[in-house]
């Protein structure tokens, strides 16, 4: 099985700024366009993610192993623990299920291409903090003043953000294929 390189394209700011929404709505549309998405998402708000305590695939980890993977009715559930896992090493691990573009929510510092999601002032400083920003959606009106020009900018609620993006993805995807 070869192995396609997926574009990945990250979704940041900074938290309940309406990133979850912003790719689930991502999802959706790539998704009616023929393309299949995967994500990523840093759980940035200190601690572990939560898992279900009380399953089987908990108990393995409570137990000592690093890994435990739960598969029925084709749905695969993976968890792992005590392992540091870089985001290079996530990507290369979702690379396996043949994805036409990963999402990553969050990892702001990454070099891949993003949406920036602004909700106020206090945000700004994220547009010269930041690299590889493809367009930027600012919660409060009077923050598009604010906007340069060197990437389109939305209000967060123009729906057409979402098309925008869906077309810049799909305009990326496979593009490195090309060239093998």
């Amino acid at each position: 099985m070869a192995l396609v390189e997926p574009f990945i394209f990250q979704v940041v700011g900074y938290q309940n700024s309406g990133k979850t929404t912003t790719i689930i709505k991502l999802i959706q549309t790539l998704t009616e366009q023929g393309l299949k998405p995967v994500t990523i998402k840093h759980h940035g708000h200190g601690g572990k993610p939560a898992v279900m305590e009380e399953k089987d695939s908990s108990s393995y980890l409570r137990s000592g192993a690093i890994a435990s993977i739960v598969e029925g009715a084709g749905r695969m559930i993976l968890q792992v623990d005590n392992l540091n896992v870089s985001l290079e090493k996530q990507l290369e691990l979702l690379k396996y299920f043949q994805a036409d573009v990963i999402l990553v929510e969050g990892y702001k510092q990454e070099n891949f291409p993003k949406l920036l999601l602004l909700r106020d002032i206090d945000d700004l400083p994220l547009l010269t903090s930041l690299n590889n920003i493809q367009a930027v959606v600012v919660w409060k009106e009077d923050l598009l003043p604010l906007m340069g020009e060197d990437c389109p900018f939305f209000s967060i609620h123009d729906t057409e953000v979402i098309n925008w993006t869906a077309k810049f993805i799909k305009d990326h995807v496979h593009k490195n294929d090309e060239k093998s």
